[in-house]
């Protein structure tokens, strides 16, 4: 690809993400100061050094294979479960940046960090320099997968078992980094996921010995995949009405920021360090049930309130074509696990502010011990060896490793529109 199509678009992509920004109320992007500041080093930590992303297709992971790719690393192989979201991935890249210079090796690999294959592919690169760094986005990453035993014990066998494994490889390649993606919900829990992820940054600390490891947490990335500002633009292609809870607040960054993070981290990160966007609570924190009215706003289209789900979807049966509005449904929330304000850390943990301009970093200091952690996996793998589960089980084993505030409602996430 040429310089000129390659500027067309990063323009395109640019313009997307102005678009994006002004509805959470910002106007430019994140991390531009320290991109500036540490471009050069980005740059050299990326060049001619051997990758491996896995859980690459999803929306954190694509936009950090982007960041990398257009850095020309040696190699860069790609792991998911989602054919279709690879595809995607793939497509994208051949269409905007091209293909990696001087025989740089890119693959795209379809498979379950949890099945044989991971084992296969380390295997596989024997005859070759093994991988320099290791990156983790496998995650489930739903409050709503806490709603039944099943997708509850999937959610921790990714959340912690694949960190684990792909921990372990990148130890055997000798890699020099591993990083790991974690979230803001890690951070004074109140839902499994959250908890999930806490245990998963003591799991790094405790066995991440003879490999640095780094991670990140997240603010919401506006339109990723499966959230609910994605969902809005689904639900209109569908001719849906759309809904926003009215009392959360979250914060929010868009892809290219979220790619950043991860690169900072990864690259410039130290041993046990934990990366946040610094995000200021008083003017970044945006309520849901504002960014619904801001993003019809923004197409020129006036909200309908609805008073109740059945009303909602009554006003989108009538509703004609080329309408001025669109029906919404806001509501008070009344599930389990979820948050009404979002934090990067919690009380007791050391926070650096010197080192980056939009960047905090949290000293990994572990909220579980050794022993503890160990337990907890024995008694997971047992459950799973059983096959006879219950939630209360898993529930009261993530209670007993990590005790936290869990908000438990009577409804769950699927039982809402």
């Amino acid at each position: 690809m040429s310089a000129v199509d390659d500027a067309a678009s990063q323009t395109a992509r640019d313009l997307r993400d102005r678009r994006d920004l002004a509805l959470v109320g910002r106007d430019r992007l994140l991390f531009e100061n320290d991109l500036q500041r540490h471009a050069a080093e980005l740059d050299a930590g990326v060049r001619d050094r051997r990758f491996l992303v896995v859980g690459g297709a999803g929306s954190i992971g694509r936009a950090v294979v982007r960041e990398l790719f257009k850095r020309q690393p040696a190699a860069l192989h790609v792991v998911d479960l989602s054919e279709n979201g690879l595809a995607e991935l793939v497509r994208d890249l051949r269409s905007s940046l091209g293909y990696l210079a001087q025989g740089g090796d890119f693959q795209a690999y379809c498979f379950d960090a949890l099945g044989p294959e991971l084992a296969a592919l380390e295997s596989a690169q024997s005859h070759t320099k093994p991988y320099d760094v290791v990156l983790n986005f496998s995650a489930l990453k739903h409050v709503r997968s806490e709603k039944d035993p099943l997708t509850l014990m999937r959610m921790l066998r990714v959340n912690l078992l694949v960190t684990s494994r792909t921990l372990e490889l990148a130890r055997r390649c000798g890699a020099t980094k591993y990083f790991c993606v974690s979230t803001d919900k890690a951070a004074n829990p109140v839902s499994v996921m959250g908890a999930s992820k806490s245990v998963m940054e003591s799991l790094l600390v405790h066995r991440g010995q003879g490999v640095p490891i780094s991670t990140a947490r997240f603010a919401n990335v506006l339109f990723s995949d499966g959230s609910l500002p994605d969902s809005w633009r689904r639900r209109q292609a569908r001719g849906q009405p759309l809904v926003a809870p009215r009392d959360v607040r979250r914060y929010f960054v868009v892809e290219r920021e979220a790619g950043l993070l991860c690169l900072f981290s990864t690259l410039l990160g130290q041993d046990r360090e934990i990366f946040f966007p610094r995000l200021d609570p008083a003017r970044h924190l945006v309520n849901f049930g504002d960014l619904l009215l801001r993003f019809l706003e923004a197409q020129g289209l006036e909200p309908r309130e609805a008073a109740s789900e059945n009303e909602a979807r009554a006003l989108a049966a009538e509703r004609p074509e080329d309408a001025p509005w669109w029906p919404i449904h806001r509501f008070d929330s009344d599930t389990s696990g979820e948050k009404e304000q979002e934090e990067f850390f919690a009380d007791g943990e050391s926070v650096d502010l010197e080192r980056f301009a939009e960047i905090g970093i949290v000293t990994n200091h572990p909220k579980v011990d050794r022993e503890t952690l160990d337990a907890f996996l024995t008694e997971l793998d047992r459950l799973l060896e059983s096959r006879t589960w219950t939630q209360p089980q898993l529930l009261d084993l993530m209670h007993r490793t990590l005790p936290f505030a869990h908000r438990v409602e009577e409804r769950n996430l699927d039982q809402k529109m």
